[in-house]
């Protein structure tokens, strides 16, 4: 089983009924009225929290906000060592992919709605995105790419991102993630002992679509 979803289960089971209550009231904000009255359990509001993208492996900051508001230090515990855990077993390919959302997030700007499209995200998921967040542009792109993550969650490849932005025309964003995902991957050879050799950049711009040309 998932190990997030373990820790939700665990953090349900403890909770007691006065303390589900204050988070419901503390979650009005987030989840819809009739939601929250159809919330029974503590994994009941968990559930709709990761439908509605508030909450995931990832994005721990929301659950630990409302245990602290319980001061239940012992549930703290549980998600510090869910943390300690998931940071130790986070891939090369999760880090490079972070890294990309976070080029991304710093270049696209307020064209993030037609990359958002390319990569098949829904225009009424777009439309709730825009109002979760409406007057932070990082975090609207940021959430897309996280919604777009969830809907390839099997594969979600870097390489899926450059192809949708040149398809968008966004060749410089595209090249930015590129270069910096040579220059991790050359880090990772070194660190694990292997021959670095010399890049050429002749070759290598040979092989990328020219400027304003999609992939």
């Amino acid at each position: 089983m998932d190990p997030f979803l373990v820790l939700l289960h665990s953090v349900s089971a403890g909770l007691s009924s006065s303390e589900l209550t204050e988070l419901k009231f503390l979650c009005q904000s987030r989840v819809g009225k009739r939601k929250l009255e159809r919330v029974q359990c503590g994994l009941d509001l968990f559930s709709v929290l990761l439908e509605q993208n508030e909450l995931d492996r990832e994005r721990t900051g929301l659950l630990r906000e409302l245990l602290a508001s319980l001061r239940r230090q012992d549930l703290l515990g549980r998600l510090d060592s869910f943390e300690a855990g998931a940071a130790a077993e986070v891939s090369s390919e999760e880090r490079d992919l972070r890294a990309a959302f976070d080029i991304i997030c710093d270049h696209v700007g307020k064209d993030w709605r037609r990359l958002a499209r390319q990569l098949r995200v829904s225009d009424a998921m777009i439309d709730a995105i825009e109002e979760k967040y409406p007057r932070n542009l990082t975090e609207q792109v940021r959430e897309s790419l996280r919604v777009w993550k969830n809907i390839h969650k099997e594969d979600p490849a870097v390489s899926h991102l450059v192809r949708a932005l040149r398809a968008c025309q966004m060749n410089l964003v595209a090249d930015l993630i590129e270069d910096d995902q040579q220059a991790r991957s050359l880090e990772s050879e070194t660190s694990r002992g292997g021959s670095t050799g010399t890049v050429s950049l002749t070759s290598r711009d040979s092989d990328r679509p020219s400027s304003g040309v999609p992939w």
